[in-house]
């Protein structure tokens, strides 16, 4: 039995957080409701420099800080820069080394029926969702504090079927099956490793349909045990849940956020 296991390594409070992709959408509401709670961010945007110049500006008026960092997640060439990026801002910004969360968010969706799936796209959604995944946390593992926290963001779908997300689901299926060797193998570090899994929200994600079209808001709400799509703000509150001390024996599970969704 190796020293860590004689001496498990104690859950860290959570006071600084990555979040990728939080420029919009879930990760928006995210890294605002951590500032809620009294959490820093460090998060990441793609190409949306004014979006994410706006989210940090929230967070300031909220009393805490946030850095933006633009990265494209399906460039995975770039992460061992980015790492780098990472750290000299820990540096200056809260003078540390170490972050206390890593919330593997950013993400796209695709609505393509089998048969008609390109593989371009399909090598598009792995590069997203299971790549990034796999090789971000793989080069930031130095950087998480031992006791912290990682989480993943799944989908409903990973558990329920609808035509047309076969490709998108499979990915948040690895995701899934992933975070539990992340949990098993992190374990000594005392890094707890989790799926947070949101049903339909009302953001702009695949065109804001959930948002934006009323029929299929109302079709949603209605094979939906509490009776509403979900919210981002839903989302943001469950993520801060799994990161507060009270969650530290959580581990390896998968959260689904939906309202009680095809029951």
């Amino acid at each position: 039995m190796n020293d860590r296991m004689k001496n498990p390594v104690p859950a860290r409070t959570v006071e600084l957080a990555l979040v990728t992709g939080g420029s919009r959408g879930l990760g928006r509401s995210m890294v605002l409701t951590l500032a809620q709670r009294g959490i820093d961010s460090v998060f990441t945007y793609r190409t949306r420099e004014d979006e994410a110049r706006a989210v940090v500006a929230a967070v300031e008026a909220l009393g805490r800080k946030a850095v933006a960092l633009q990265l494209d997640v399906s460039e995975s060439a770039r992460f061992a820069g980015f790492a780098e990026t990472l750290r000299a801002e820990l540096r200056s910004r809260w003078s540390r080394d170490t972050i206390d969360a890593l919330v593997n968010n950013a993400g796209t969706g695709l609505y393509a029926p089998i048969a008609q799936t390109t593989e371009a796209q399909f090598d598009e959604l792995v590069n997203v969702h299971v790549k990034s995944v796999f090789f971000l946390t793989q080069k930031l593992l130095p950087l998480v504090a031992d006791g912290g926290r990682i989480v993943n963001v799944s989908s409903g779908l990973a558990r329920f079927s609808m035509p047309g997300y076969a490709a998108y689901a499979a990915m948040k299926g690895a995701v899934e099956v992933l975070t539990r060797y992340m949990a098993a193998e992190l374990g000594p570090r005392g890094i707890t490793v989790n799926t947070l899994a949101p049903g339909a929200i009302e953001t702009d994600f695949g065109g804001g349909a959930v948002r934006d079209n009323p029929q299929v808001n109302a079709m949603v709400a209605s094979q939906t045990a509490l009776g509403r799509v979900g919210l981002p703000e839903d989302v943001g509150g469950a993520l801060a849940l799994l990161l507060s001390d009270e969650a530290r024996w959580i581990n390896g599970q998968r959260i689904e956020v939906a309202g009680g969704v095809h029951l």
